[in-house]
């Protein structure tokens, strides 16, 4: 049992993890928070006090669900072996996803996002023959030293052969000031046509444009009507294939199974991590058999702990708990509910800029009185809200979003006393 800390005991345990894990391993918060236990959309401290958890998408289906639980410890119990045996259970989850997305039709198994991307760059460039990369100039997409060169990469940045950026669509600061609709789509559009003629013009050709299909990471931003039917119809003119990353906005985040139903993209690939394993690292990149064959005939891609029974049993798990018990719909329902509470307050608190956002994955932006992002506002209203009682972080392309988004069991009476939490968070502010 542990027993709750004092100021100086959270001191010398920050003290120890610096000297654990070197300086510069990143906490939440002002004042960090060391947690000890977890249940559904509830995280409790040393002191047992009680936390909403308004940002985890790793335990979708909540934390330490029962079905989630037996499944681990009962599979581990029995049989955890690499892929190159036969077992069932990696081999029905594969059929489940691929069932599930409708434009796949074989998965390769990872361990995390990163990996499953790399998978899926290096199926796109075998698939093409060529090399070139598109993202978004805010995007995340992994660690490692190929995919993390994706990680904000500028626009003007030429530096990265074969890698170009295009700014992420947006309306609130659109890339054209003035231009909005249609046109604004067509301004961004330009931008693609433009890096695709440069992959090629230096010899690297155009393989993919990968993107988070709701734009996670860059702020959830409302994007321009037609941005994506036109993005993905360029992308085939070009030769290219359509990646889309839905580590963040799948598995029932938006209200629907996959972020790219949600915003009308059809994508060639698409990448699952994070919360398909529901706190075992398990991820997966799904395309067309003849893709996913094309990519096993030229590597010797293998993953000691991928696709293996203990990902199989607690994988299938995930999809039956968030079918049997409703979570997709809780998702597409409270969210819709405690963005528009969100919504309603601004003009009413001075800084709140926009909310954006869909199903229980919503973005609260701050701003100065010209208009401009501001962090140290967000920020300060994440730690406040830390000391209610509710957790958050920040993000977005200026780290001025206030990230909303919660385990999918969030129930109804925890958005509206949120809610309420955020009122007096901005009393407080506003004196």
């Amino acid at each position: 049992m542990n027993e709750p800390m004092n100021d100086q005991a959270i001191v010398d345990l920050i003290k120890r993890r610096d000297a654990a894990f070197g300086r510069g391993a990143k906490l939440f918060y002002e004042k960090p928070l060391h947690l000890v236990r977890g249940e559904g959309a509830y995280l409790f401290d040393t002191a047992g006090r009680r936390y909403v958890d308004m940002y985890n998408n790793v335990p979708c289906v909540g934390h330490a669900h029962p079905r989630i639980v037996e499944a681990m410890a009962r599979q581990q119990a029995t049989l955890n072996t690499h892929s190159r045996y036969l077992h069932e259970s990696a081999i029905a989850l594969a059929e489940r996803l691929t069932g599930l997305q409708r434009v796949t039709e074989s998965a390769i198994f990872s361990c995390s996002g990163t990996e499953a991307i790399e998978v899926a760059l290096r199926m796109s460039q075998i698939a093409t023959g060529v090399r070139g990369i598109i993202c978004t100039n805010h995007t995340y997409h992994g660690n490692n030293t190929v995919v993390g060169a994706l990680t904000n990469l500028s626009e003007d940045d030429k530096s990265h052969l074969g890698l170009r950026a295009i700014p992420f669509p947006e309306t609130y600061r659109p890339v054209e000031p003035g231009l909005s609709g249609a046109a604004l789509a067509d301004a961004y559009i330009a931008r693609l046509r433009t890096a695709i003629d440069e992959l090629k013009a230096e010899g690297s050709g155009f393989a993919a444009l990968t993107l988070c299909p709701i734009l996670a990471n860059e702020g959830l931003p409302d994007i321009p009507e037609g941005f994506m039917a036109k993005a993905a119809q360029v992308v085939k003119a070009a030769g290219g294939l359509i990646i889309a990353d839905e580590v963040q906005a799948g598995y029932g985040r938006t209200g629907q199974w996959w972020g790219y139903d949600a915003v009308g993209l059809v994508p060639d690939i698409v990448v699952t991590g994070k919360p398909m394993g529901a706190g075992l690292p398990l991820a997966a990149t799904t395309a067309r058999r003849d893709l996913v064959e094309g990519f096993r005939a030229q590597t010797r891609y293998f993953n000691t702990f991928a696709g293996s029974p203990l990902q199989g049993e607690v994988g299938l798990a995930v999809i039956d708990t968030l079918e049997s018990e409703g979570m997709i719909d809780n998702a597409r329902d409270v969210g819709a509910a405690l963005k528009a509470g969100l919504a309603e307050r601004i003009g009413h608190w001075d800084g709140l800029g926009d909310v954006r956002g869909i199903g229980l994955f919503i973005g609260v932006e701050f701003v100065d009185a010209d208009g401009a992002p501001d962090n140290p506002r967000a920020f300060d209203v994440v730690c406040r809200l830390r000391d209610r009682g509710f957790l958050t972080s920040i993000d977005g392309a200026f780290n001025n979003m206030v990230k909303i988004r919660p385990p999918l069991p969030l129930q109804a009476a925890d958005a509206e006393a949120f809610l309420d939490a955020f009122d007096g968070v901005m009393k407080e502010i506003h004196g």
